[in-house]
């Protein structure tokens, strides 16, 4: 991804400054938006000659109303030569209707692109990487279910940024294998297939508005119900990105399950 690439993925430039922007550090602390990663890696949005990359911030706070859970998020991130991206993320959730008021879990991930946004000179190719996302819980319910308390993600993914509609477009798919249940808060069952995707608009230097989907994993004792975003980014200054979104898990019907809907906020930092 060249600097002109990470300028607009930024947000373009101000006052020669680039300012904050994708990727976020998600709910699971790799880089992309919320649920879904991305083919960009974390923190890579500054000097060409940058091998290791400044480190990048974020916090979660997702309230599901509906299901009465409070649902925290940190982590951190960072890149080495604009290939690898490494990350760590710690979640918190409060989900004492259902037995369990205070659910730690940990999350780390590894990210490698192997091809870069425009790649071999060619306008329309994407980026593309693969990553993985090694994911513990403490949860009281993954032994009454029966679940496993480690697990893990294996995803590819492909994005590309469209410089040249009427204003930038971010747009991002893949592929994910996974034995999660909630999102891996609540434990892991069988491995299963899922799909995400994202799209992004960057009307403004300062704002960008988007959408993410995420298809729900059969972990065979439990079906995941399938979750999707509206989310709105205001790059606040050249390091802080803040996010509002409304986020829709589904809720739980028939053999699917899902933790409701609500709001979420988020605060990112890229030193």
């Amino acid at each position: 991804m060249n600097k002109i690439t990470a300028s607009i993925i930024a947000a373009a430039t101000v006052a020669g400054a680039v300012r904050a922007g994708v990727p976020l550090n998600g709910l699971q602390g790799d880089g992309g938006i919320a649920f879904n990663p991305i083919a960009f890696p974390a923190g890579t949005y500054g000097e060409e000659n940058q091998t290791v990359s400044a480190p990048q911030v974020g916090t979660w706070f997702t309230r599901l109303d509906s299901a009465d859970i409070d649902w925290a998020a940190a982590s951190a991130s960072f890149s080495i030569a604009k290939r690898v991206e490494l990350s760590y993320g710690y979640g918190w959730t409060d989900a004492n209707k259902y037995g369990d008021d205070s659910i730690s879990t940990h999350n780390v991930g590894a990210k490698l692109v192997l091809l870069q946004d425009g790649a071999f000179d060619l306008k329309w190719a994407p980026a593309v990487a693969v990553g993985a996302i090694y994911k513990h819980t403490d949860a009281a319910t993954a032994d009454a279910l029966g679940l496993d308390k480690d697990g893990a993600d294996f995803y590819a993914v492909a994005t590309k940024l469209v410089g040249s509609a009427p204003v930038p477009v971010l747009l991002s798919a893949g592929v994910l294998y996974s034995d999660e249940v909630v999102n891996g808060v609540v434990g892991h069952g069988d491995y299963g297939f899922g799909w995400f995707g994202n799209v992004n608009l960057i009307p403004v230097s300062w704002l960008t508005v988007g959408a993410e989907y995420k298809s729900g994993i059969d972990a065979d004792k439990v079906e995941n119900h399938d979750y999707y975003d509206l989310h709105a980014a205001w790059f606040a200054t050249p390091k802080l990105t803040l996010v509002g979104a409304y986020v829709n898990t589904g809720s739980k019907s028939g053999s699917k399950l899902g933790v409701g809907d609500g709001f979420v906020l988020s605060a990112q930092y890229q030193f």
